[in-house]
Formats: C-alpha cells, structure tokens, sequence
C-alpha cells in the first residue's frame, strides 16, 4: 500500500473515533410541581405492581391473566418490537459492510458445444467509513426505536388491564342492580298483595290498586336494559380476550358480589410519571430518536468515504484495494431540506413529550381527586339506604295497621330501591375511579422485553 493512501486511512480512522455530527442526546427537562394536590410521597418502581388483584376477585384476575396472554392488541405490539429489533441490527457495524462472492462461468468463441470454457470468481468487499458518525447517530435512533417500541408495548398492557378491569367493574354493578330490582320487585308484590286485601275488604280503591300495578310494572321494564347492559361488558372481555363470548357468559352469570377497593391511592409526586408512565417513557424514547435521525441527516451533508478490495479467487494475487471519495455537491439543496425536516421531527417530538408530561400530571390529579369524593359518597349513601331500608318497613307496619295511606308506602319503597342503586352504583364509580388512579400512575404495564 503506497503511503498516502496509508496517511488517508489513519486520518480517517482518527476522525471516526471522535466526530458525530449533529446534536447530543440529553434528557429532557419540564417544570414540575413537587406534589399532587392531596397526594402522598414518591412511588418506586410499579411497573410490576398487580393492584387488580388487590380488589381480591379471583376470576377477575384470571380474565386478566388471560388477557395479557391472549389480547391481540399486546400480540401486535410484541411484534412491532420484533420489527424495531429488526431494524436495530441493519445498523451500527451491520450497515457498513457490503460485499460477496461474483462467480461466472462460460465458453468462448460463441459456440456452447465445442468453445473453450472460462471461470471466475471474485470476491468483493466494502466498508463506509463513518467520519461524520452518521451510522453512530442511525444505530443510535434505531436503538431509541427498540426501547419506545417496548414502552408502547406496555401502554398496551396497560390498556388491556384497564379494559378487563373496568368491564368486570361494570358488569358486576349491573348484576347487582338486576338483584335489587329483582328484591324491589319481590317487595312490591308483597305492597300489593296486601293491597288487594284491602281492596277485597273495602279499605282502599280499584286506583290505588292500579298505582301499585304501575310501580310494579315500571320494575319489572327496568330488567331488559340492565341485563342487555350486563351482557354487553362480558361481550366486550370476550373480546379483550379474544375467547368465544358464550362460556364466559355462562361463568359470569353466576355472579359474584361488586369489587370494592380497601387500599388507598396513593399518588406519589409528579415526577414519578416521568419514569413510571410507560406513555411518557415511550415520547421520551421517540425524542430521542428523532435528536438522533438529525445526526443522520446531517451527517449525509458531508463526503463518505468506502474502502473497496477484491480478490480473484483463480489469481490471489491479484487484488485491488482503496478508498472511494463522494461528494455530496449537486444534492446539497435536498439534503438541507431533509436535515431541517428532522429538526422539525425533533422539536415536534419534544413538544409532544411536554404534552404527555403534562396531560399524565392532569389524570392522575382528576382521578385522585374523584377518588376521595367518591370514598365520601359511598360513606353517605351507605347510610341513606339503611335509612330508608327502615323507614321502608316501618311504613309497612303502619301500612297494615290502616295508619298510613297507600302514596306514602309506594314514595317509602320507590325511595328505598333508588338508595340502594345509588349505592351500587357509587360502590362501582370508587371502584373504576380507584383503577383509572392505578392506572394513571403507571402501575402494573410490566417489563415488556
């Protein structure tokens, strides 16, 4: 090798080991408060963290354990991590050799029968020096893709916990309005069968008969709506978990009672969301790999320079060896434009992380705050059903005494069942606003690899 391609190789080598054009990578920065309004200390990592099965509902736990196996939105997202792996391993040392084998035989003179034959085989490689660290830069991007990708995986996890547990949520509400309504029902018939008696006796009228018929009849029309509502949150786990709709239905119709939290929500600080939100974590990565794609951008501004060698294999001692010198000269209007396009990219990218900075402090500042009201309103309506549960029998027993009219009775049950509703439903309410918090603080999307 004569010496100044000898001078050539080391001064590029020399620039390959400590020249990376375009920006450095640093985390990104936002002002935050340093606490929820009533929230508590700072969480540690939840990524792992169960809290569904903190509600203590063994089948709901198994439909989440089944949907983490089985949900094809989860199914999709592995695969777009296989993808972004794919991608990974095309650059770095990968993405600059290129070369192989260039075999040939034929026969000269023209005629196939009686020509002489020929053969000959090369082999040919080549290395792009990467002075400007464009391939530094694009191994970099490629690896924030691997790790955004995982994040996004574990939104999607999430997603799949959050669906499971709020249709369970739902579905057991709407079971327990159907046993209520079926328990008022019971009690009006009870209302008028002593009606009727009073009726027959001359005590009251054919109207105040046809009064409580009505009331009657309005329960028994609330039954479709809350059956149909019932099935249809099993309908949609069934499709969380990609399973047939049919057994599930059977399993579930058997009923279990509504799932209540007993630990508190506990919130951490804001700054926790920035490493335990997988939504943030993964806007993070894109950031970074959008700062990156600017190097690589940058970089294609500059010459390349590719090292070429071939060996024939009929003569090794004939071989070629040197570098190949491009220029970028009459392309350089395209490649500006593609250099600002990705500053754009990254300066977008950064706008959307602060975005879903901000927009994670919001949720789990609503859902903290639903939460605690909603303890309170369980707590009152619990004792505003036991108070009209007994202003309900005890206007039944002056009902039979002749001492109370027949309005105030059917006001005394209609009341008593709309206070127990009101309590199922807000015991479903706490219990959704509960998982929305665990979820809004990042808990529970796993290690996704």
């Amino acid at each position: 090798m004569n010496r100044p391609y000898l001078l050539f190789i080391l001064a590029s080598t020399a620039l390959v080991s400590c020249t990376a054009v375009g920006p450095d990578y640093t985390p990104p920065k936002t002002p935050l408060e340093t606490s929820f309004i009533g929230g508590g200390g700072a969480l540690e990592e939840v990524a792992r963290d169960e809290w569904w099965k903190r509600l203590n509902d063994r089948q709901m736990n198994r439909l989440v354990d089944r949907g983490l196996t089985q949900n094809i939105d989860i199914a999709t997202a592995l695969q777009r991590i296989k993808a972004a792996n794919t991608d990974l391993r095309q650059t770095g040392t990968a993405g600059q050799f290129s070369g192989g084998l260039d075999a040939q035989a034929q026969r000269n003179n023209g005629n196939p029968i009686s020509g002489d034959p020929s053969e000959s085989a090369t082999f040919g490689a080549n290395y792009i020096l990467d002075i400007f660290g464009g391939v530094r830069r694009d191994a970099q991007r490629a690896a924030a893709g691997v790790e955004a990708a995982k994040f996004d995986a574990g939104t999607v996890r999430l997603a799949l916990v959050s669906g499971v547990v709020s249709n369970y949520i739902d579905a057991r509400y709407f079971q327990e309005a159907l046993a209520l309504t079926r328990q008022n029902i019971a009690s009006l018939r009870r209302t008028q069968s002593l009606i009727r008696d009073q009726v027959e006796q001359g005590a009251l009228s054919e109207l105040d008969l046809a009064r409580s018929a009505g009331q009657l009849d309005t329960a028994i029309a609330d039954l479709p709506p809350l059956e149909a509502a019932f099935e249809a949150r099993v309908f949609a786990i069934a499709t969380l978990l990609a399973e047939p709709a049919q057994p599930l239905l059977k399993q579930m119709i058997a009923g279990a009672p509504q799932p209540y939290p007993r630990s508190k929500g506990s919130t951490g600080v804001p700054a926790n969301l920035l490493r335990n939100r997988p939504d943030v974590l993964a806007a993070e990565r894109r950031l970074a790999a959008a700062v990156a794609g600017v190097g690589v951008a940058e970089a294609k501004l500059y010459p390349s320079v590719t090292l070429s060698g071939s060996v024939t294999a009929a003569n090794p001692s004939e071989w070629s060896f040197g570098p190949a010198l491009s220029l970028p000269i009459l392309n350089q209007g395209p490649l500006r434009a593609r250099r600002d396009a990705a500053i754009i990219s990254a300066t977008t990218a950064e706008l959307e992380w602060r975005a879903q900075v901000l927009a994670a402090v919001e949720d789990v500042q609503k859902t903290q705050s639903e939460f605690t009201r909603k303890q309170r309103e369980v707590a009152e309506l619990r004792a505003a059903q036991r108070s009209r549960d007994r202003t309900l029998q005890l206007s039944r027993k002056v009902f039979e005494l002749g001492e109370l009219n027949l309005p105030d009775l059917l006001d005394a049950e209609r009341f008593a069942n709309a206070a127990r509703i009101s309590l199922a439903a807000a015991v479903r309410d706490l219990a959704q606003s509960w998982s929305a918090l665990m979820v809004a603080t990042g808990r529970g999307w796993g290690d996704v690899s």
